[in-house]
């Protein structure tokens, strides 16, 4: 005969709401955007980012096969590590929290950074000429891990793990 299952305890943190998902992607400024190549090939790049509204921009190398292949294909998905830890993490490994989300990409010339001045601040005025700007529009769902919970909280994936509606 088996003992009937405890019941789980209720997480006493609010649920995660997508103002407070995009509030920790706001404060961040890495991201990394994963994409196909034409031949269906993944790739996946680091690149630093500005938020401006509901949206990211990066620029990238106007030539880069990176904005080639989002021009192609303006699906892609992104991820943004969230640190965590605190001085602690000076002391011990301590993983990042994690936003995940599909996007949809606009790819717009170097003019177009001096729409978001944070982008334009990350731009140096050599490079302006020779760069695209990728408006990023995140879609569907955040997939979050870590976020909104304790630290110690994160050995426990059933409650590290979120999906919250981007809209």
């Amino acid at each position: 005969m088996s003992l009937p299952m405890k019941p789980r305890h209720h997480d006493p943190h609010p649920a995660l709401t997508p103002a407070a998902v995009w509030a920790a992607v706001s404060r961040a400024a890495f991201a990394v955007i994963s994409h196909v190549t034409p031949a269906g090939a993944p790739r996946s790049s680091g690149v630093l980012y500005a938020v401006a509204g509901d949206c990211i921009y990066v620029v990238v190398g106007a030539d880069s096969w990176k904005a080639r292949h989002i021009r192609d294909n303006s699906t892609i998905a992104v991820t943004v590590p969230v640190r965590r830890g605190g001085l602690l993490s000076l002391l011990a490994p301590i993983p990042p929290a994690t936003i995940s989300f599909p996007a949809v990409v606009t790819v717009h010339p170097a003019e177009y950074a001096d729409h978001v001045p944070r982008l334009a601040r990350l731009v140096p005025p050599e490079r302006r000429a020779d760069c695209a700007v990728l408006e990023i529009h995140p879609t569907g769902h955040y997939v979050t891990y870590g976020l909104g919970v304790p630290l110690l909280a994160m050995r426990d994936t059933a409650r590290s793990r979120s999906r919250v509606p981007v809209r």
